[in-house]
């Protein structure tokens, strides 16, 4: 389905249309639950104190993984898929990091830092940082096992024994960089503790053009094929101009 094919649905009165909401509406509530229920098990999740030290390059210049906490008690980490070499971010990465951009000040007022992660050396992801506009903090884990340790880059060997592990499951993959998302904690003696992590489609919901294109008729009309964000998103800097 291109961007302007019709669709159609039945069309019916105000009281038929009103039932069948509020029919949907008891469903709505009930996801509603469920989630304030599953957040509420995410909180309750039992913490990995992190023992190794990692160091990134910053901007700053070199800085430990506690540091990136400056000062707040919690941190959030975008594992953002942006290897050596590469001549830009990943799109559905750079996608991501549009939406994340307009919670920053949100956040940092709410006591949480929030730091974008990759492996490509800081010079490069300073000028595509640049290119895209981002203020949130980026730094390189080119010299560090942080990547590997937290299970979103994977070494030549690992790839090519077809078994490494991401999302929690032993999988085939045909890159060195996925993406997620990590959380951490930082108590009053300065000790760091790993709390949750999510990949795959478990980091979807910071992605609030897809809560949007959710409540349109044609929904996320992804139809190519890849069935997903591929199909059609690119970096915000790439589109043609809107219609």
């Amino acid at each position: 389905m291109s961007a302007h094919d019709e669709i159609s649905q039945p069309v019916v009165s105000r009281d038929e249309w009103l039932a069948a909401r509020k029919e949907l509406l008891a469903r709505e509530k009930e996801l509603t639950r469920l989630r304030d229920d599953l957040n509420a098990k995410r909180r309750a999740l039992p913490w990995v104190k992190v023992e190794k030290e990692y160091v990134f390059d910053t901007l700053e210049g070199r800085k430990t993984l506690a540091e990136l906490f400056e000062g707040r008690s919690q941190l959030i980490v975008h594992h953002f898929m942006f290897g050596p070499g590469w001549d830009a971010g990943c799109v559905g990465c750079s996608f991501s990091a549009d939406h994340i951009e307009g919670a920053l000040v949100h956040l940092e007022h709410h006591d949480v830092s929030l730091a974008r992660v990759s492996r490509a050396p800081l010079a490069e992801i300073e000028a595509y940082r640049q290119r895209m506009g981002w203020r949130v903090k980026w730094v390189s884990s080119h010299d560090s096992d942080f990547n590997y340790d937290f299970h979103v880059s994977f070494r030549p060997e690992e790839i090519a024994k077809g078994a490494v592990e991401y999302n929690y499951t032993t999988t085939d993959v045909s890159i060195e960089d996925l993406s997620g998302l990590s959380v951490f904690y930082r108590d009053a003696n300065g000790d760091v503790f790993h709390t949750y992590s999510t990949y795959g489609r478990g980091d979807e919901l910071i992605d609030s053009t897809y809560m949007l294109l959710d409540m349109t008729p044609k929904g996320r009309n992804e139809t190519g094929p890849h069935h997903n964000l591929m199909d059609w998103v690119k970096r915000h800097d790439e589109y043609e101009p809107a219609r």
